[in-house]
């Protein structure tokens, strides 16, 4: 098992390749008040879990976009990865169909709000959304 401080550096380098400063800027907002989550999030979701070789990025982040879009209350999440998705070489048309096969398990209202969280990163980045569902 590796130790802490090497969980802590896998877990930045994890997020940096995949989310950018979008995820260590969800870190770093959470030092002030809860330090140790925000270890915990480098070191555990990051550092043990995202990077895990059992699979690889794409699908991580397309699973993390099918379990954030489920719950249906984390929406800042949900930006986080997809743009993350973006990065490592998912599509948009493949973001927008994971949220979308959503609704027959999570309901109408949670992939809605998942197509608006997507719709959202896609302009920010200039993704056009033709063909994109």
């Amino acid at each position: 098992m590796p130790n802490q401080t090497d969980r802590l550096a896998t877990g930045l380098a994890t997020i940096q390749s995949i989310t950018g400063q979008s995820g260590q800027s969800v870190v770093e907002s959470l030092k002030d008040i809860a330090p140790d989550f925000a270890d915990w999030i480098v070191a555990f979701a990051y550092g043990d879990v995202m990077s895990r070789s059992g699979l690889d990025k794409p699908t991580r982040q397309i699973a993390t976009i099918a379990a954030l879009t489920a719950l249906g209350t984390a929406a800042a999440q949900l930006k986080v990865h997809i743009n993350g998705a973006l990065n490592v070489g998912c599509t948009p048309q493949a973001i927008t169909e994971t949220i979308l096969q959503m609704a027959v398990y999570a309901g109408f209202p949670a992939t809605i709000n998942g197509l608006a969280v997507a719709r959202e990163v896609f302009q920010e980045r200039g993704v056009s959304l033709a063909g994109a569902g």
